[in-house]
């Protein structure tokens, strides 16, 4: 048992450690995103932009609840900038 035992210890600290990326991989995604709503894509060099882009349309590829997830690690919030009628 001793050697199960081990294994469980194991892979439990593996998981630990891969739920702590997760957190860190989360906040570095919200802050990504709140960036990339905040950006106006016609003052940006155009080096930027084609970086901004990879980095949302990466985002965009997220399932709406990591999404979700990644923007309260940071506490942020992204409106929908819909002008009015």
């Amino acid at each position: 048992m001793p050697d199960r035992d081990q294994e469980i210890s194991m892979l439990r600290h593996e998981l630990e450690m891969l739920m702590s990326e997760r957190q860190s991989i989360l906040r570095i995604v919200g802050a990504a995103a709140a960036l990339i709503a905040c950006l106006d894509s016609k003052r940006l060099p155009v080096g930027a932009i084609e970086a901004a882009d990879v980095v949302a349309t990466s985002i965009n590829c997220l399932s709406e609840e990591t999404l979700q997830d990644a923007l309260n690690a940071v506490h942020a919030e992204i409106e929908d900038n819909v002008p009015a009628a």
